[in-house]
């Protein structure tokens, strides 16, 4: 059995990125004033600066007086960001900038030269540079799609079935049968008749399950490994008579004895293979969810959701591993007195950020009576990721539309596992 080599992810760093390409693909510029910069692996910073500085240069020529000063102002962030960088990271770097409204809408003129950076999530290899009216981010979304890809196919001398694993799920593709008839002899028939007959039927059944195999697994989905899965001897009949072409063949990591073929055999194969593809986030993904549930399940007092019980815990150093959908939705609005330094919190979604800012900034401090409350907004994965960096605490960010997920979504999306039963820490006290 071989174990395939799959790159680990930083659940927190993907859904920050995620979010952010988001929020960055809703922004609009009133011209062609904002900035992308790709910046790839290897890249000398000093060839990208001297690039820049020419299109500012070029920049001194756009007809509009506020177009003109929103580009150059632009170039000029990214080239001081990039001046104090000593090398390009190690993955490469992209940049967004550009001169947007302030939250909530502004006059013309009102606009605020803003900067992002991003560490890509893989090695970038593309150089890019665009002035548009909207920021580039497609080349970051198509480095979020999953690339570990696993093929599954189950299959029997009655059907076979197709499967995909990939990010976050375990796909069904398709399934068919085999149109070969039984091993009983029909009726009129000699023995060896027959027998030759089943072999010419079940030849042709393997060689259109090789080509549908190559067609899913080399052209349409790449896959990194193939699973081969059934019950009895069929899989390896299959294997043994090199229907496959010879890169599925080098791709198979394991064969399984199942018993079932088509698409209830991808799951079982599926559920088989944890141990096979350990490192597969949907896998670490299922095995969290089913840990904190056991703990909840069992009465331990090691598992608790809810999100107030859990940031009350949190804060408290007792939890060992924190879980959260990334479809929460959720941010955490702070209005802080600038006079007395009392905060007033509260967790609200997103739609609600605006209103809740507003009522924070026009009502006075609860407790000076000043008018000088600053309202400030934060991610709830963002402000859960400080609380946890604090207290030692691991956080996971996991697919809310996985199954696995939406289990989690049924406790309210968000649950923690425990380093020990804080009640049992209280009884001992008392």
């Amino acid at each position: 059995m071989e174990k395939i080599n799959i790159e680990k992810v930083d659940s927190v760093k993907l859904y920050k990125i995620r979010k952010m390409l988001e929020e960055l693909s809703q922004k609009s510029g009133r011209g062609t004033e904002l900035i992308s910069v790709y910046i790839p692996k290897g890249k000398q910073l000093h060839e990208i600066i001297s690039t820049l500085q020419q299109e500012q240069g070029t920049a001194d020529n756009i007809k509009s007086d506020l177009t003109r000063s929103h580009v150059v102002d632009s170039l000029g962030k990214v080239i001081q960001r990039l001046k104090l960088l000593k090398k390009t990271p190690d993955r490469g770097l992209v940049m967004f900038c550009g001169a947007l409204p302030p939250e909530g809408g502004g006059p013309l003129g009102s606009e605020m030269v803003k900067v992002w950076e991003i560490d890509p999530p893989k090695d970038l290899k593309q150089y890019l540079y665009r002035c548009d009216d909207h920021f580039h981010v497609d080349i970051l979304k198509d480095m979020l799609k999953d690339d570990n890809l696993i093929g599954f196919l189950a299959i029997d001398a009655k059907d076979a079935g197709w499967g995909l694993l990939h990010g976050d799920k375990i796909e069904v593709l398709s399934q068919t049968g085999s149109g070969v008839a039984g091993k009983h002899r029909q009726g009129g028939q000699s023995a060896k008749r027959f027998q030759k007959l089943r072999e010419m039927e079940l030849s042709y059944f393997y060689n259109r399950v090789a080509g549908t195999t190559r067609e899913y697994f080399i052209d349409i989905y790449p896959v990194k490994g193939l699973i081969i899965s059934g019950p009895g001897p069929t899989k390896e009949d299959f294997i043994n008579g090199n229907y496959l072409e010879y890169r599925l063949q080098n791709m198979i990591i394991n064969t399984l004895d199942c018993g079932y073929s088509g698409a209830e055999g991808i799951r079982e194969a599926f559920a088989k293979s944890a141990e096979l593809l350990s490192d597969f986030r949907m896998v670490e993904e299922k095995k969290l969810i089913e840990d904190l549930f056991r703990e909840i399940n069992s009465h331990s007092g090691l598992g608790v959701y809810g999100l107030q019980d859990v940031i009350e815990l949190l804060k408290n150093n007792v939890v060992k591993t924190l879980i959260i959908t990334d479809d929460t939705n959720l941010n955490r609005v702070e209005g802080k007195c600038r006079r007395c330094q009392n905060i007033q919190e509260i967790i609200v979604e997103r739609r609600d950020v605006i209103p809740k800012k507003t009522e924070y900034s026009s009502k006075p401090c609860p407790a000076c009576n000043a008018m000088e409350v600053e309202p400030n907004e934060q991610d709830i994965v963002d402000y859960l990721e400080l609380l946890a960096a604090k207290t030692g605490s691991k956080l996971e960010v996991v697919s809310g539309s996985a199954e696995h997920g939406t289990m989690l979504s049924s406790l309210g999306k968000v649950g923690a596992i425990l380093r020990y039963n804080p009640g049992h820490t209280k009884e001992a006290k008392i």
